[in-house]
């Protein structure tokens, strides 16, 4: 279950149903929490699936700010490097800004590092109660403003990489809104 949005520039969206730990991209996001403690969720499954020395490095690392991002290797993982973008909790204030300020954190790092590709998951809408549909809405749209804002960028492809099934068609279905505009 995937699709994608071919855009100028040879540059794609892609959103597919997967293990964001068996991605074979030059980064890999982390919905991470600002301790950027790694015990559950995709940051758990990371650690376990990538090795301590994620965990090891992230604690070198110690607080980032809601959204904010800090990155690591990727340990044993396929992916060069772990992006730990922190999201906001549902509640806190101020949600839709600081999940944008977190997705768009994680495309400029990845551009500061000249990476071609990424994966990135739903952020905050696991444990941290970010309703799914507004969390799609958000980083679709975040990641073509991104596209269109920096043309020159190195990074070419950007996976939005889901685990379950309703998740990934909540992404879908924003991407085929993209999708239908253009035709």
């Amino acid at each position: 279950m995937q699709d994608e949005l071919s855009l100028s520039g040879g540059r794609i969206l892609k959103v597919k149903r997967g293990d964001i730990t068996d991605e074979e991209v030059d980064a890999i996001v982390n919905a991470a929490n600002s301790h950027l403690q790694h015990g559950g969720g995709v940051a758990g499954a990371i650690v376990r699936k990538g090795g301590r020395i994620i965990q090891e490095e992230s604690d070198r690392i110690g607080y980032v700010p809601v959204g904010s991002v800090a990155v690591t290797s990727a340990g044993s993982l396929k992916a060069r490097y772990v992006i730990h973008a922190v999201g906001p909790r549902w509640g806190e204030g101020n949600e839709d800004e600081k999940l944008k300020s977190a997705v768009v954190n994680s495309l400029k790092k990845a551009q500061e590092l000249r990476l071609k590709s990424i994966s990135i998951p739903a952020i905050s809408s696991g444990i941290f109660g970010f309703p799914k549909e507004r969390c799609a809405r958000i980083m679709i749209k975040a990641i073509l403003d991104f596209f269109k804002e920096n043309p020159e960028s190195t990074l070419k492809l950007v996976n939005c990489c889901n685990i379950d099934e309703h998740t990934t068609n909540l992404f879908l279905k924003e991407l085929n809104k993209y999708k239908e505009k253009r035709s």
